[in-house]
């Protein structure tokens, strides 16, 4: 019970319009089955209920171009709605002072969240004393706060559903739940991030975005708020740890911070930290891999970052090549000196074990009071192959040995066990391959390509293991064949499909996302962590749906499919080549002109749609819409007519002058773009954050152009025009195209909008299912596609998305035949980080080639068999 007596709550009138009399619709969240489906086996629990969902009744102004919510809005009070606000009166907001720091620090973040919808903020109020008199907030953490468990013993509040659960909550309005309290919104959580997650579940329906301060999506305006009678239960989360990482942060998150945020520390330090842990739990994430580039200080440096988290009550982990929780490039190459007052030994554990033992044991000590996973195992100091010996059985054997020690470190520290990782990241897999036995409770992280195609997962033995597996992937990158650091293009479909595979092999105990600086990454970030929450609310055959969904909650039902449309066609293009990655990527110029055409198309309608945004919302449409829109569309302009400049200038037309002066005006639009996105908005919020040349890589310098001297002299270097691929445009036929079809008992050749090549994929589902080799080819499932050829041989190319193998030993075959002849079989499962798989991920698609001869021309037969599962097809392309 709240211990502060406030008068008696206005009563609120029924009414059937809105402020002024202007009707206003209704918003109902109608009862809905639940479901957290997860595959066979382990993982965290799962539960089914029929449950009455929460519904928001928001009154008082609102614009479809600014809409809080999914579902229509009403004026009509009914005597049973829970007046959060009304009368320019909030109901206050009631915690424990015994419960979990993180759940005061939800509800603060509530109040201000209904403040920002309102006008009016509710008071907190902590304490367990005499009741309001009125209705009220009842927030805390079951068995952790008082007025939940009485609650509980009285029969008001059911938990049983609660109980033992990881990061559950349910959220109910019940009547009459304390003496002199009529009636009361309940937020109740299973554990302390169960209660935080409840809170701004509340806050996400009352239309606050989790990107309320992070892209400036202000919500929309209500006088008034109410909650239908009801029950929301959501939980446990399909994915038990789920996080980001940042990374590669010295073009934007640290001189931004060091600019805004921590300007004692000139660094990434505690302030930004907050708001990083905001943003986590307001996406139900609980896990992070904090900064660890060169020039950032390591996370434990500031003493205040830790005891931030754990109010928060975010779990710090760290990264792949930070073995202990240990920022090795500041605390070892930097730091060791200041911290132990000599200087470090070689980072070589065969010939330095004690002091790197030592080094480790350390930090073990200081973070035994906080949640913590600990990165087992041993890289080089920043992101490259461990010291050691030479040969690879020597190198498993030193790494079995490093982690025995590292677990004598936890086992000595903690009393309970900790969650530890095992990351194969890079030349780490192939010491995993070679033979390294792993303590049966490690969490093997496997990572993806670095490009979003998982490089392997869990056999059927390894899903057998207790300590499970997870995920590392990545938004955004530094390293080869090319960085993609500026734009984030990695659509939702294909998250979708790589991170449900993973799920579905077993892959359920951690997924950590590299995002970069956080923005732009904000669309793909909120996806990667609602699929985390609920890996069944966006499969692969439905995520492209995702953009219009968010669309819908950022920005409102009317502008929404319009930004959908602009989101789906930008992921398209950019699978086809990332902006970052034109440069290795040949289209034909007959290509050329067909990309910059689409992105011309989208980039003119995300201008004209910005006159529609709400001022409130401008800054977030600049940001989220505008900037990665124009700025793709301008660096494929400044790239292709650079290159056509000097193609003509080759054959001595004019014209080439007026293509390089188009190159230059694009170059430049980046740059006066990029200076709005630092300078021109939000006041100059984000001053430092966007930068338009990362790494200061090529690609985003002014490319050379033609001159009059080069077209006078009617040639340029060979050299810098060879980037125009000659050439008409291929003959393409479309996976979905096909004209007839056969499947198998108990799986799905199962359409995937929005992944791959073309925008469209194809495969089987679901992931289990078998392969098939000679002699039972003709018994996998299989397409048919129709086309004329004239008589002779013909070359075809079955394009398919660049991933890999399920698991070790697995591959991704295909078989083609042309009118019935045998069938040929290709694999275009390709080692990482051979030539092949740089070509691939740069293009978007792995291919594999036969040539079929055809006897007599007219409609040919072209029958494509999937022989493995894993096998995405995205189109067939014609000599």
């Amino acid at each position: 019970m709240c211990n502060t007596v406030r008068a008696p709550y206005p009563t609120p009138s029924p009414s059937p319009s809105g402020e002024g009399g202007r009707p206003l619709a209704n918003v109902r969240f109608r009862p809905a089955l639940l479901s957290r489906r997860g595959g066979a086996g382990g993982g965290v629990g799962r539960r089914s209920l029929w449950l009455t969902t929460l519904v928001l009744l928001l009154v008082g102004h609102s614009s479809l171009a600014q809409a809080p919510l999914t579902a229509p809005l009403t004026a009509t009070y009914t005597p049973q709605n829970f007046p959060l606000v009304h009368a320019h009166r909030a109901a206050p907001l009631c915690l424990d002072p015994r419960d979990a720091e993180v759940v005061r620090v939800a509800a603060e973040a509530f109040a201000g969240d209904v403040a920002l919808v309102t006008g009016v903020r509710p008071a907190l109020q902590k304490g367990v004393g005499r009741p309001p008199a009125g209705p009220a907030v009842l927030i805390g953490t079951l068995g952790q706060s008082r007025l939940i468990d009485k609650l509980v013993a009285s029969g008001k509040l059911k938990t049983d559903h609660l109980r033992g659960q990881w990061e559950s909550f349910v959220i109910e309005v019940v009547e009459r739940p304390l003496p002199g309290v009529p009636r009361a919104l309940v937020i109740a959580g299973s554990d302390r991030r169960g209660t935080a997650f409840g809170v701004f579940e509340v806050a996400r329906r009352m239309g606050v975005s989790p990107w309320v301060w992070w892209a400036d999506v202000a919500p929309a305006h209500h006088a008034t708020l109410y909650v239908q009678p009801g029950r929301l239960a959501p939980g446990p989360p399909s994915v038990q740890y789920r996080g980001i990482f940042l990374n590669d942060e010295d073009w934007g998150l640290r001189p931004w911070a060091a600019r805004h945020l921590d300007k004692d520390v000139q660094d990434i330090g505690p302030q930004t930290y907050a708001h990083i842990f905001e943003l986590l739990l307001r996406l139900k994430a609980n896990y992070i891999w904090p900064a660890m580039h060169p020039g950032t200080k390591a996370f434990y440096h500031y003493p205040a970052s830790p005891v931030l988290a754990d109010r928060y009550a975010i779990v710090v982990g760290s990264s792949h090549c930070e073995p202990m929780l240990r920022n090795n490039v500041f605390e070892w190459a930097e730091n060791y000196q200041q911290e132990y007052g000599q200087k470090p030994g070689p980072w070589r554990y065969d010939l330095n074990g004690p002091q790197m033992y030592h080094y480790w044991e350390d930090r073990v000590k200081q973070s035994a009071d906080y949640e913590s996973v600990y990165t087992v195992g041993m890289r080089g100091i920043h992101d490259g192959s461990m010291p050691g010996p030479a040969s690879r059985p020597a190198k498993v054997h030193l790494l079995d040995s490093i982690i025995t020690d590292q677990r004598r470190l936890l086992g000595a520290y903690h009393q309970q066990p900790v969650p530890q990782i095992f990351c194969p990241y890079k030349e780490v897999l192939t010491l995993y391959q070679e033979g390294l036995k792993l303590p049966d409770d490690v969490t093997i992280v496997w990572a993806d390509d670095n490009h979003g195609y998982i490089r392997q997962l869990s056999d059927k033995e390894e899903q057998k293991r207790s300590g499970g597996s997870g995920v590392y992937y990545h938004l955004s990158y530094w390293g080869a064949p090319q960085d993609y650091l500026w734009l984030s293009s990695i659509s939702p479909s294909l998250v979708s499909y790589e991170l449900s595979k993973a799920y579905a092999l077993g892959a359920r105990r951690l997924w950590v996302v590299n995002v970069g600086d956080i923005k732009p990454a904000e669309l793909e970030t909120e996806f990667a962590m609602d699929l985390a929450w609920n890996v069944g609310r966006w499969s692969p055959a439905t995520a492209a749906g995702y953009p219009l969904h968010w669309a819908t909650a950022t920005f409102g039902p009317k502008l929404a499919p319009a930004i959908a449309h602009i989101k789906q066609e930008y992921y398209r293009l950019g699978h086809a080549a990332k902006p970052e990655h034109l440069s290795g990527v040949a289209f034909t110029p007959a290509e050329q002109d067909q990309r910059l055409a689409a992105y011309q198309k989208i980039a003119a309608e995300a201008q004209a749609l910005q006159k529609q945004v709400p001022a409130a919302l401008q800054a977030a449409y600049f940001e989220l819409i505008l900037y990665p829109t124009q700025g793709a569309r301008l660096l494929n302009e400044k790239v292709f007519y650079a290159a056509r400049s000097l193609a003509l200038a080759q054959q001595g037309q004019g014209e080439a002058l007026a293509y390089a002066q188009k190159a230059q005006a694009a170059y430049d639009q980046i740059q006066v773009l990029t200076r709005h996105y630092n300078d021109g908005i939000a006041g100059g919020k984000w001053a430092g954050m966007m930068s338009a040349h990362p790494r200061d890589q090529k690609i985003f310098e002014m490319p050379p152009v033609a001159t009059p001297a080069l077209v006078a002299a009617g040639k340029a270097s060979a050299a810098l025009a060879s980037f125009v691929a000659a050439g008409p445009a291929p003959r393409l036929i479309p996976a979905t195209a096909y004209t007839h079809k056969q499947e198998r008992a108990g799986e799905k050749l199962t359409q995937l909008p929005g992944l791959g090549l073309g925008g469209q994929g194809l495969t089987r589902l679901p992931y289990d299912v078998p392969s098939f080799a000679a002699p039972d080819l003709t018994q996998a499932p299989y397409l048919e596609y129709r086309a004329d050829l004239p008589a002779g041989p013909h070359t075809i190319a079955v394009r398919c998305l660049p991933t890999f193998g399920l698991y070790a030993g697995r591959g991704l075959h295909y078989a083609i035949s042309v009118n019935q002849g045998p069938p040929q079989v290709v694999d275009v499962n390709v080692p990482a980080d051979s030539k092949q798989w740089k070509e691939n991920v740069l293009r978007g698609f792995s291919q594999g080639q036969t040539t079929h001869e055809v006897s007599a021309a007219g409609p040919a037969t072209i029958r494509v068999y999937l022989l493995d599962p894993g096998v995405v097809l995205n189109q067939l392309q014609l000599d």
